[in-house]
């Protein structure tokens, strides 16, 4: 997909993008997250974004490159690509999220199996 060559107003693309990320925020259900992701996004373009994310993590946790270009299918340029971008805030972010559900999901694991005792 390309992108347009008319160039919008940044006073527009602002507000559009403002407009866009307010409707992602307000999406509390997961179920209607995914309908959302899987019908305005290409297949492609909602691959790429989720292999970006994918890596980001693999790298926080330590991953290879080698590891994650096998499994991810991805370049070594994709890599460095999204390794550069970790320190950014919306990267920061993403992955604090990551990392909380993550947590959660160990601890509501390792209480089950103690309420099981």
């Amino acid at each position: 997909m390309r992108t347009s060559q008319f160039k919008l107003n940044t006073s527009l693309k602002n507000q559009i993008e403002k407009t866009l990320a307010q409707t992602v925020a307000d999406i509390k259900i997961l179920q209607e997250s995914d309908i959302f992701l899987k019908d305005f996004f290409t297949d492609a373009e909602l691959e790429t974004f989720s292999k970006r994310l994918a890596i980001a993590y693999w790298l926080k946790k330590g991953r290879s490159y080698t590891n994650i270009k096998q499994n991810l299918k991805v370049s070594s340029a994709t890599i460095a690509y999204v390794s550069e971008q970790m320190s950014k805030k919306g990267f920061v972010i993403a992955l604090k999220k990551i990392e909380a559900e993550d947590w959660a999901n160990q601890w509501a694991e390792k209480f089950q199996k103690f309420v099981k005792k």
